[in-house]
C-alpha cells in the first residue's frame, strides 16, 4: 500500500525520519490511532515537527481523512 506524503518537514524533523530504517518508517505510518473510525489506520499526508525531543507525524486516516498524529519518541 503506497503511502502519501507532502514535505513538510521541519529540517530537523526531515532528518530525524530518514534516519530510521524504511522498513520501520512503514510500520510506524500503518499504526496511528484514528479517534474517529476507532481503530489503527494509516496516515497520509503527513508531515513533520520535532517536540521536545520526539518527532510528531500529523496527517489524515487512510479511511476517513480525519486528523491524526504519530509521536515517535527520541532518545
Amino acid at each position: 500500500m503506497p503511502v502519501e506524503s507532502l514535505p513538510e518537514f521541519t529540517k530537523a524533523a526531515r532528518q530525524r525520519w530518514e534516519s530510521i530504517p524504511a522498513e520501520i518508517r512503514q510500520r510506524l505510518l500503518a499504526n496511528v490511532w484514528c479517534g474517529c473510525c476507532g481503530h489503527e489506520t494509516t496516515i497520509t499526508n503527513f508531515g513533520g515537527s520535532i517536540k521536545g525531543s520526539d518527532l510528531l507525524l500529523v496527517g489524515k486516516c487512510a479511511e476517513c481523512h480525519g486528523d491524526v498524529a504519530r509521536v515517535i519518541e527520541g532518545a
